[in-house]
């Protein structure tokens, strides 16, 4: 059993067949041979769509006891105005998501760029209405890491409510200078801004938003892995979730990072590994 929480942004890429995935593997398998060898997943699925109720039957069915699902509140709850109003919206989404009980740990709210210091209030009254089930909340305005007193403000919130602040690093993305439409992309829609390596609560939440060359992120993972090896070390259960441009090697990198996390934590289990012989066979055939 792992020490902490480690995955992707999601289960359901199909280019992830050959190398996650064997290459007959069906859609509806992913998240059940995803879940033999993650044992979280960050939960974007639900920022763009509201899944039905069946389906959430069928997410309770593939993801074993132990699994994390972080599942982000939809973007019209996160986007979509004054926090205020959203609070009946967001708890109905713990209502839908209820058949996955103790997986759904922590909830996550992804607040936009647009969202500054002086809408805090709104968030204070979202937190009060939340109540204690486990949440993380991720913040982009640039006052918010100004180290100032707003940033002060925004800690002291969290902070006393228990409510972690999500921890982003996208300096490998940004290091890459490649001409690809997936970076070029990539680059686009994620934020740059200044690290954060808080631990507001027992589960440090980390999103590592890497380099399309594997060997590239070494480097900026290096702290990284220094710093969840000492939450782990201090009985804390981090989760960490890693990205590449297209997510084609979102699988990968995660591997990277365990397999380097082992160096700094002897005695830390290997990841498993799924037998791909559809991919043998395949292969056989060429």
């Amino acid at each position: 059993m792992l020490p902490y929480y480690l995955g992707c942004p999601s289960w359901s890429d199909a280019a992830w067949r050959g190398d996650l995935y064997p290459l007959d593997a069906r859609q509806p398998d992913f998240l059940g041979l995803y879940a033999q060898v993650f044992n979280a997943v960050e939960g974007n699925t639900t920022f763009y769509a509201r899944p039905a109720p069946d389906t959430v039957r069928r997410w309770a069915a593939s993801m074993p006891q132990g699994f994390r699902f972080c599942a982000k509140l939809h973007r019209d709850i996160s986007h979509g105005g004054d926090l205020r109003e959203q609070l009946e919206a967001a708890l109905s989404v713990r209502q839908l998501l209820a058949p996955l009980g103790e997986r759904v740990t922590p909830y996550w709210l992804q607040l936009p760029a647009l969202f500054g210091p002086a809408r805090l209030p709104e968030l204070a009254f979202f937190l009060e209405g939340w109540g204690d089930t486990a949440l993380a909340v991720e913040v982009r305005h640039p006052q918010f890491f100004s180290k100032g007193d707003e940033e002060r403000a925004l800690n002291r919130l969290l902070l006393d409510r228990g409510v972690e602040r999500i921890c982003l690093d996208s300096r490998a993305l940004f290091s890459c200078g490649w001409d690809d439409p997936a970076v070029r992309h990539a680059q686009a829609k994620k934020p740059r801004l200044p690290l954060r390596p808080t631990a507001f609560s027992s589960s440090p939440q980390l999103r590592f938003i890497g380099h399309p060359e594997l060997a590239a992120n070494d480097s900026f993972m290096a702290p990284w892995l220094d710093k969840v090896a000492a939450w782990i070390e201090l009985g804390l259960v981090p989760c960490v979730f890693l990205h590449t441009p297209d997510n084609r090697l979102a699988p990968q990198l995660a591997r990277r990072f365990h397999q380097q996390l082992g160096q700094r934590l002897p005695g830390l289990p290997a990841l498993p590994e799924l037998s791909l012989p559809a991919a043998a066979e395949q292969l056989d055939l060429l």
